[in-house]
């Protein structure tokens, strides 16, 4: 009798235990979970005023915006190319076609030099938590700075910029190599060279005239922020370019957001697998973190180095990232952590668009100093070819003591994983497409107010 109630004592609390086990299995699995994407989470809960997107889509692939009006925006941020360009390095003013076709020009409008960095997709970036932008994080919210941002302008900055996405967009028309021309070409590139942004005759004061010289931009501006003709300021136009993308590319509605949402129907078994992998033993979110999959912070991770790059280092062919903004040596080689939706969308991937495909940039994070060793320059960028260019490509990567430099620096150690729990991950990556961001044609408009022709 005694033994036969031990026994039941026993099983009964062997079953309290369990229960409470499964509870806590099933605890800690909503707790490394973030919260899911609501409209409160965006500027202007996710639905800024209409017509300013109207305003910002014909802005975004409108050419006035640049020095020799022959690119856009959109050139290198297109809806035919999921808000990229499809290039490792983006070929900029000068170069003719869109996405992989494009090529690098001839004559006397060839483009200069590569982009230095790759063309970041636009993806959710008008979220609140998403901070700072560009690869090195030189556009950043920053409430100490006058206008609220720091930026290369520094006290330059116009008033007045509606969110970072806004200031991000003051920048790409300053770029000699990627909007503006080149001196002698135009005045905009000459304001370029110069150094002058904000000053009468700037960069953004001569891109604003332009456009107040344009009947349909005058009403489209005044439906928008209720301008007349000569209030019309750059900083208006980067604010409505900022609601354009803020709308058209949100892409919150992927399986994984589903899921977040409570729909666990949303992903397949192999796609939730990877999620626990993401979460668990595989170490992504560490930096993948956060509704938006990025922690806004800066890491090295020993990305091969392709193009010309940022002018820095002895032989100015590198790129130090971070350091180069911060002044901080410790810094070097370090990137911003991406935000990932849509990121089986987005190649090439890295900063520099060093990957061509996301299973080889993925296999990199799980051992990157073995992967920078074997990266081949050669044949893995995608890029189109010209002597002069091709040239400087692997400049970096066939110098022993710069790839050591980039390996010294690398954070992340090794992840060992078979290659069935690379699949998983692979699945989970795929559930973080947005299904309506897999046709995205209908962003692009039929023709833009300056006239000036759409294709590149």
């Amino acid at each position: 009798m005694n033994k036969l109630r031990i026994s039941f004592v026993f099983s009964a609390t062997s079953l309290f235990l369990l229960s409470a086990s499964v509870v806590a299995k099933d605890q800690h699995h909503k707790n490394y979970l973030p919260p899911p994407s609501v409209d409160s989470n965006f500027h202007d809960n996710g639905h800024p005023a209409k017509a300013k997107v109207v305003l910002g889509k014909f802005l975004f692939f409108d050419k006035i915006l640049s020095g020799n009006k022959n690119i856009s925006c959109a050139t290198c941020h297109h809806g035919l190319t999921d808000t990229g360009d499809g290039l490792s390095l983006p070929v900029g003013e000068g170069a003719r076609g869109t996405g992989i076709i494009r090529d690098t020009g001839t004559g006397a409008d060839a483009v200069y030099e590569r982009v230095p960095r790759n063309a970041p997709p636009l993806f959710t970036l008008g979220a609140i938590e998403i901070d700072t932008l560009f690869h090195d994080g030189r556009v950043q919210v920053d409430a100490a700075q006058p206008g609220g941002f720091k930026t290369p302008a520094g006290d330059d900055l116009p008033l007045n910029l509606e969110n970072v996405m806004a200031a991000q967009a003051m920048f790409p028309v300053t770029s000699a190599t990627e909007m503006a021309g080149q001196a002698g070409e135009n005045p905009v590139a000459d304001a370029v060279a110069a150094g002058n942004l904000a000053g009468t005759g700037g960069v953004w004061e001569l891109l604003a005239d332009r456009l107040r010289n344009i009947p349909e931009y005058v009403s489209l501006f005044n439906e928008a922020f209720g301008t007349t003709a000569n209030q019309i300021t750059f900083v208006h136009a980067a604010n409505a370019i900022s609601a354009f993308e803020r709308v058209a590319w949100r892409a919150d509605n992927s399986p994984f957001d589903r899921f977040l949402r409570g729909d666990k129907k949303a992903m397949s078994k192999s796609a939730k697998k990877g999620m626990k992998l993401f979460y668990g033993t595989a170490g992504c979110s560490t930096c993948h973190s956060g509704t938006y999959l990025t922690d806004m912070d800066f890491h090295a991770i020993a990305m091969p180095q392709i193009g010309q790059g940022k002018g820095h280092g002895s032989g100015g062919y590198e790129d130090m990232g971070r350091a180069a903004v911060t002044g901080d040596a410790n810094q070097r080689y370090q990137f911003r952590t991406p935000p990932l939706r849509n990121v089986a969308l987005t190649g090439p991937w890295g900063h520099d668009g060093a990957f061509d495909t996301l299973e080889g940039v993925v296999r990199h994070h799980l051992d990157p100093e073995k992967s920078l060793d074997d990266y081949d320059c050669s044949t893995e960028p995608r890029l189109p070819s010209r002597a002069d260019l091709d040239a400087l490509d692997c400049f970096v990567m066939n110098d022993p003591a710069l790839v050591m430099n980039i390996k010294n620096a690398n954070e992340l150690g090794k992840t060992n994983l078979n290659e069935k729990k690379i699949a998983y991950l692979m699945d989970f990556l795929h559930a973080l497409t947005d299904p309506n961001s897999v046709d995205i044609r209908y962003d692009v408009p039929r023709a833009v107010p300056s006239g000036l022709p759409l294709a590149d």
